[in-house]
C-alpha cells in the first residue's frame, strides 16, 4: 500500500508520466515511510471532453496541465504527515517536470487494513 491513481490529459508523453510516478513514489517513501518496493500506480489519460475541472476553484488558477493524484492508504497518518506529503509531491513535480503547483490536485483516501489483498486471495495486513 498505497495505491496511486493519476489522471491527466491523453497524449501525455510516457517520459512525463514516468517522472511523475517517480516523484510521487519518492514523496511517499520520504514522508510516510512506505517500503521502496511498495509501488502500485495506475495512469489514465482522458480526452478533453472527459476531463472536467474548475479552472479557478478556491482562487487557484489551473491549466490543461492539471494532474489529479488519488492516493489510497491505510488509516493512521496525522494531518502533519499528510501536509508534508502534499508539499513534497508538489516540490518534486516542480523539480522533475516543471509542473506548476497550481496544477497538482491531490486526494488521499484512507481505508482499513483488512481492505487490502496484494495477491493470492489473502489479506496480508491482517493477522
Amino acid at each position: 500500500m498505497p495505491l496511486v491513481r493519476v489522471s491527466l490529459l491523453e497524449g501525455t508523453p510516457d517520459s512525463f508520466k514516468n517522472k511523475v510516478g517517480d516523484s510521487i513514489h519518492q514523496a511517499l517513501v520520504e514522508t510516510i515511510q512506505i517500503p521502496q518496493q511498495d509501488r502500485f500506480q495506475v495512469f489514465t489519460g482522458h480526452s478533453k471532453s472527459g476531463f472536467f475541472y474548475d479552472a479557478e476553484y478556491l482562487n487557484i488558477n489551473r491549466t490543461n496541465h492539471l494532474v489529479i493524484i488519488q492516493i489510497t492508504i491505510s488509516f493512521g497518518r496525522s494531518l502533519e504527515v499528510k501536509r508534508a506529503l502534499y508539499r513534497r509531491i508538489v516540490d518534486l513535480l516542480l523539480q522533475s517536470v516543471q509542473l506548476r503547483p497550481e496544477d497538482v490536485f491531490i486526494n488521499v483516501e484512507e481505508t482499513q487494513k483488512e481492505n487490502w489483498s496484494f495477491g493470492n486471495g489473502i489479506a496480508q495486513y491482517v493477522t
